[in-house]
Order: C-alpha cells, then sequence, then structure tokens
C-alpha cells in the first residue's frame, strides 16, 4: 500500500539537499522504477526523484511563471500531488511527462488565482545540454520574422517579443514552451497533454504562426486586427 499520505510540503522542501545537484543522483533506476519504489514503501525513492527532476523543473517552472518564488511554491504542490497520485500512475508510461504536465496544470491554476498571466525569461537558455548551442529564448522565437528595423536594441526587442508570447493563446503557449524550452519529443508532449502526435505537431506549427503574426501585428500596427482574428 501507497506510504505516508500525510506527507507535507516540509518533506519536500526537506528531500532537496543544498549543494546536491541532479548529477549527484544515482541512474541505475529509472523514474517509473522509483516511483513504483515508492509505492511499496521506499521512501527514499520519492527523494531520488525530487532530486532528480528538481533543476529542470524549477528551471521550466521558473519561465512558466515568472517568478521564482511563485515557482518554488507550484514545484512543492506538483510533488506534492505526485506523492498523492503516485498509486493511479501507470508505470508502463513515462514518468517525466505526467510530472511536467502535473506541474504545468498547478502553474496555471496559480496564475488564475493570482490573476496573472505567464512570462518567459527570454535572455535565458533554451537548455542547460550542451545540446542548446547557447541559444536563448529569443534567438528561437526569431522563426523567418525579420524585425523591421535593425536599429531596435536588445531590450527593445525582448519587450516586443514578450508582448508577442503573452498574445498567444495558452494552449500555444505551453506547447511552445514544452517543445522548444524543455526539448521534449513530440512523443513524450503528446502523451503528457493526452493528444494525438498528429495534433501535437499541428499545434506546434500553430503556434510558431501565432507568434509570427503577433511579431508583425507589434512591428505593423495595420496587422493587430489579423493576428487577433486568426488566434481567435
Amino acid at each position: 500500500m501507497f506510504p505516508n499520505k500525510s506527507l507535507d510540503a516540509s518533506a519536500v522542501r526537506a528531500a532537496r539537499v543544498p549543494g546536491v545537484g541532479a548529477g549527484d543522483v544515482p541512474e541505475h533506476r529509472t523514474d517509473e522504477t522509483l516511483l513504483q519504489a515508492y509505492r511499496d514503501g521506499d521512501a527514499g525513492a520519492f527523494r531520488e526523484l525530487i532530486e532528480r527532476h528538481h533543476d529542470a523543473l524549477l528551471r521550466f517552472l521558473i519561465r512558466f511563471m515568472g517568478d521564482r518564488q511563485a515557482a518554488e511554491d507550484v514545484f512543492q504542490d506538483a510533488f506534492l500531488q505526485i506523492h498523492l497520485s503516485a498509486d493511479t500512475f501507470d508505470t508502463s508510461r513515462r514518468f517525466k511527462p505526467w510530472l511536467f504536465t502535473i506541474a504545468a496544470n498547478k502553474g496555471r491554476d496559480y496564475l488564475r488565482r493570482h490573476s496573472r498571466r505567464p512570462t518567459v525569461d527570454l535572455s535565458a537558455p533554451i537548455s542547460a545540454d550542451a545540446d542548446g548551442g547557447g541559444r536563448t529564448f529569443l534567438d528561437l522565437m526569431q522563426v523567418d520574422v525579420e524585425a523591421p528595423h535593425q536599429a531596435l536594441d536588445d531590450r527593445e526587442r525582448d519587450e516586443m517579443v514578450q508582448r508577442a508570447i503573452d498574445a498567444m493563446p495558452d494552449h500555444l503557449r505551453e506547447i511552445l514552451l514544452l517543445a522548444y524550452f524543455q526539448r521534449m519529443s513530440y512523443a513524450n508532449i503528446a502523451d503528457a497533454l493526452e493528444i494525438p502526435l498528429g495534433t501535437v505537431k499541428s499545434r506546434l506549427h500553430a503556434a510558431v504562426a501565432s507568434f509570427a503574426r503577433q511579431w508583425a501585428a507589434l512591428t505593423d500596427p495595420g496587422d493587430s486586427e489579423n493576428a487577433a482574428n486568426a488566434d481567435a
């Protein structure tokens, strides 16, 4: 039977030991094996899951929420939900997409309660992995859209890109974050959002197109009505 249903936020905080990074966590057990072990009574397995995903999930939430304290609160809520729902998880599926979906849902709930919109740190690296090549989210968002005035400084351009992202529908912004910031595969996104693979591809294409329209509306006021109608 699943252990210790009375776990609280303090237990989640305690599981994160200062100075211990994701690279220090043993990798010989998969996430799914760790979750099964926790369900079988191994409390240390839950600690390993928190340690393993702490850095990546917190980075994702900081960018999704636009505020570190809010991100840390949502992080704790997400793992508390993992704790409460662990015995319902199908361990033949991937754990990470489930975790990130729970975190994104908790983040949206938080933003609705506080009447805030998520923001993205556009100057932050897309990924901590070497494969990221040092690109930032701003670099990504330039997708075949040229700024009309080359004299724009970086800060002004950042603000305009942020406004374009903020104007996107929530479901398109979310898939853009999962695909390009968290670098989830199409298959993992489909699993996480419980939508067909073809829908993932079409929605991501729509997300990039939505950004392009919003950018055009910002740089050419005459396009603003077209952008709003296209994303309605």
